[in-house]
């Protein structure tokens, strides 16, 4: 979520999370296009649904945006919210994130996918898989284990942060989360990416597909902004053009590429149809994820 002010910009910190971490990116580019200072808030809690709301019911005054991903559409599946991505005026995606990752530890017995799969085959429940109910990365361990006919032991530890910490502190067996957020890990000797769910290789990214191995699924991940649905069309309008010239800068590009990310403007119109095809999509698993919120319950 943003906030704009005439405040000073705080650094930049990884260690929040790839939302915040891209919101952040792109922020220092807005500010030069729209001559305007961002505060990047991040409000915590029930799978960014807190957030989501605190956006959907501000002042449609132009300063408050919302930057959110592929999760808004999951919690209305999930019922923890009554709305989607229609009850906020779009203004665009701005970024994919094709290197979504299953990641062990370094010294895991798990080199890759199909390891995981005999030993879940031999023993469901066996291996403990980090994520946050109703999050992003849920959805995709619920898309693996159909498609493997598997079953993991599901933790609910949190966001990006807190699956990282608990797989560095041993207390989990594979985390879902996003190649960028944990490179640094992987180069210190600490963490091994066991797949990635994208379509085909991604550049510079040292792991086989899915697909590769054997498992037909992929997800991307989109980070898009949303402003609350009042808001003057002339507002966003100017935001989506500066949005625009953002994505589309050499310096931005530079800048995201370095964490494995794809420039992939679309404008409001375009991005809308994207979010209606994606959240058709998500709910083919409709049952599976609200059967896996009724389990996390007991």
């Amino acid at each position: 979520m943003y906030r704009k002010k005439n405040l000073r910009k705080k650094k930049l910190k990884k260690k929040n999370g790839d939302t915040d971490f891209n919101a952040r990116t792109v922020s220092k580019y807005l500010e030069k296009e729209l001559g305007k200072s961002f505060v990047v808030v991040n409000v915590k809690g029930a799978g960014g649904t807190i957030g989501s709301r605190k956006v959907k019911d501000a002042e449609p005054d132009g300063h408050t945006v919302l930057f959110f991903h592929n999760s808004m559409l999951i919690s209305k599946i999930l019922g923890l919210v009554d709305y989607s991505h229609e009850a906020f005026k779009e203004a665009g995606v701005a970024v994919l994130d094709k290197a979504c990752a299953f990641v062990v530890s370094a010294d895991s017995k798990y080199k890759n996918l199909q390891d995981v799969i005999d030993q879940l085959k031999k023993e469901p429940k066996s291996v403990k898989f980090a994520t946050e109910v109703g999050a992003f990365t849920h959805l995709q361990v619920l898309a693996f284990q159909e498609a493997t006919g598997t079953e993991f032991n599901i933790v609910d530890v949190g966001g990006a942060a807190a699956k990282t910490a608990a797989l560095k502190g041993g207390q989990i067996d594979v985390i879902g989360t996003q190649y960028g957020l944990i490179k640094q890990y992987i180069d210190a000797g600490d963490f091994r990416c066991i797949g990635i769910l994208a379509d085909k290789p991604v550049e510079g990214v040292d792991a086989k597909t899915f697909k590769e191995q054997g498992v037909d699924i992929a997800f991307d991940k989109f980070y898009h902004f949303a402003f609350p649905k009042d808001t003057p069309d002339e507002i966003v309008d100017k935001f989506t053009k500066a949005l625009e010239k953002v994505v589309s800068s050499p310096e931005y590009q530079k800048d995201i590429s370095k964490y494995y990310l794809v420039p992939s403007y679309m404008p409001p119109k375009e991005a809308t149809e994207y979010l209606n095809k994606t959240e058709e999509f998500y709910n083919t698993f409709k049952d599976k994820i609200l059967e896996a919120q009724k389990n996390n319950k007991k």
